[in-house]
């Protein structure tokens, strides 16, 4: 199974949830490596669906400005959690508007494109 998106995180021992019970045997190291191999095996999965989208057009709402580049979104992602689109153009845009992006290069979990 590949997924879209996948957000990991590792096993924390919280009061109040029904595995407070059970016995925290793993240390946190291997908690972490863990959670790092399961990320480097969705890395590989993202880059190649982001690949799948070059030359592909979406609307995009644009998120802000920043260092003489456009980032925003498509329709598919949240902010701050999922995929950015970076835009470079001298057009005057700002945040809250809707543009269409053709896909030109893609990230690992980012991808980068053209106004049309």
């Amino acid at each position: 199974m590949q997924f879209d998106r996948v957000g990991v995180f590792t096993y924390s021992h919280e009061d109040g949830t029904s595995a407070y019970a059970l016995e925290d045997t793993l240390s946190q190291e291997e908690k972490e490596a863990r959670a790092e191999e399961i990320m480097a095996v969705q890395q590989d999965i993202s880059l190649a669906k982001n690949e799948s989208k070059i030359g592909k057009t979406f609307k995009v709402i644009i998120d802000k400005k920043e260092s003489g580049r456009f980032i925003g979104r498509t329709e598919y992602d949240s902010v701050e959690v999922d995929n950015e689109v970076i835009i470079n153009t001298t057009k005057r845009l700002k945040p809250g508007d809707f543009v269409n992006v053709t896909i030109t290069k893609a990230y690992d979990y980012d991808l980068e494109g053209v106004l049309i």
